[in-house]
Parts: C-alpha cells; sequence; structure tokens
C-alpha cells in the first residue's frame, strides 16, 4: 500500500480528495489535514509516500511546505489555479490536478505515483552487515551506518520499519521485517509480529511485558512467548 496523507484548507475539497483516495485500492489515506502546519506533525510520526496537497492555503502554502521537507515524499499538487504549474514541476512533482478534477484525472495521477513508487522500492538497498558490527540502511537518498550495540529496538509499521536507536530519532526505512531479522546477530530477538528487540536492553521482563525503560513497555506476542521464555530460562541463575 502507498501511504498517502490528503491536503487542503477547504473542508469540501479535502472530503472529496479523502473520498478518491479510498476508491483507490493501493492507495493508504494516513491522514487528512486542513494545514501544512497539520501535515508536519504527522509527517514526524509517520512514514508516508506521497502528499496530495492543494497550493494556495493560508500561513504556508503547499509549494512553500513541500519545500521546506528536508526529504519530503512523492508530490501531486492540486490547485485551482493553473499558473502554479510550472512551479510545481520545478519542485518534482509526479503531477498536478487543476480543479475541478474527476475520479479518472485523480487515477491517472494516482498511476504515476505508483509507478514512481515501484522504481523506488526496485532500488531499494537491502541492509548490509558491516565487518565492524554495524549495519548500512538506505533511507530515502542517504546511507545511514547504525551501530548494533546502538538499537534498542525495531518496530514493523506496514511495509516499513522503524528502528530506535540510542540518543537519536528514530530511523524509518522501506524493509521488510523477516529481512532484516534475517541479517541481525544472536542478540536480537523478535517477540511480537510488529517488534525485534536487542536482548542486552531489557531492563525488566513483567508478565507479557519486556520493559527497555520507564516510557517503553513491549508487548511478548503468543507465537514468540516460547522461545523469549527459553531465552530467560537460559539466564536464570539459582533456582
Amino acid at each position: 500500500m502507498i501511504r498517502t496523507i490528503a491536503i487542503d484548507d477547504e473542508p469540501l475539497a479535502l472530503q472529496q480528495l479523502a473520498a478518491y483516495i479510498k476508491k483507490t485500492p493501493y492507495l493508504e489515506l494516513v491522514a487528512t489535514c486542513q494545514s501544512a502546519a497539520e501535515a508536519q506533525a504527522v509527517l514526524q510520526g509517520e512514514p508516508v509516500d506521497v502528499l496530495f496537497t492543494d497550493i494556495n492555503m493560508p500561513d504556508l502554502n503547499g509549494m512553500g511546505f513541500v519545500r521546506s521537507l528536508d526529504n519530503p515524499p512523492l508530490v501531486v499538487f492540486t490547485t485551482a489555479y493553473s499558473e502554479y504549474a510550472l512551479d510545481g514541476y520545478k519542485v518534482n512533482a509526479v503531477d498536478y490536478l487543476l480543479k475541478p478534477f474527476s475520479l479518472e484525472d485523480f487515477q491517472r495521477a494516482a498511476e504515476k505515483v505508483r509507478a514512481q513508487c515501484e522504481l523506488r522500492n526496485a532500488a531499494a538497498a537491502v541492509s548490509v552487515i558491516d565487518q565492524d558490527d554495524a549495519l548500512f540502511f538506505k533511507t530515502e537518498h542517504r546511507v545511514v551506518r547504525v551501530e548494533l550495540s546502538n538499537i534498542r529496538y525495531i518496530e514493523g509499521m506496514s511495509e516499513y520499519l522503524k528502528i530506535y536507536i540510542e540518543g537519536q530519532k528514530p530511523l524509518v526505512v522501506l524493509l521488510a521485517m523477516k529481512k532484516l531479522e534475517e541479517r541481525l546477530p544472536s542478540h536480537f530477538m523478535r517477540i511480537h509480529r510488529s517488534y525485534i528487540i536487542n536482548l542486552r536492553k531489557i531492563q525488566e521482563v513483567n508478565k507479557n511485558r519486556v520493559i527497555l525503560d520507564a516510557d517503553t513497555y513491549l508487548p511478548i506476542g503468543d507465537l514468540y512467548r516460547e522461545a523469549f521464555n527459553q531465552y530467560l530460562n537460559s539466564k536464570f541463575l539459582g533456582k
């Protein structure tokens, strides 16, 4: 699924845009936003593949918003003003929809988005284990080196992984959980369909939860409980 945000300050236009997204089987609507500020807040916490955004909005318009992003998702602009078209292509917009546009017009633009996503996915690099106990991850336009000892846990989010690293913001990468699990050393364990943990970061195990710190409680899934309990039993001292 292609994760999508719809942005428009006009409620009726936003409602129609959201309806078109929901009618397109390979698009997933993550959020609807009536301002660039709302969209920015969503982007800080969610992986997003494409923005369908109006241009002429108060405060920060859609063009300025896209230009303000360090690593913007794919973008399709929607606007009633044709004079913005050239500027849209200057920021590498996938397409430009002139209001009012039909479902057919929208889905033509969505097909362009899907083609771009398929190209990006085909080019996504698999994580590679370095000789000095690190991983390299391809995320957007960068390749980032991460020390294994600094990884606290990994969270699966649909086609993405969110990697939680000591002292850093989480790293979001396009990668399958199973593929990463196969490349990790033995002190990493999957404890839930959505979580892999660094066993060396465990502070406490309380009933069906692993506690990494005062704010991080991760569930132990039924399918993974037996293997995790075997690990714990191997570490017990005394009776």
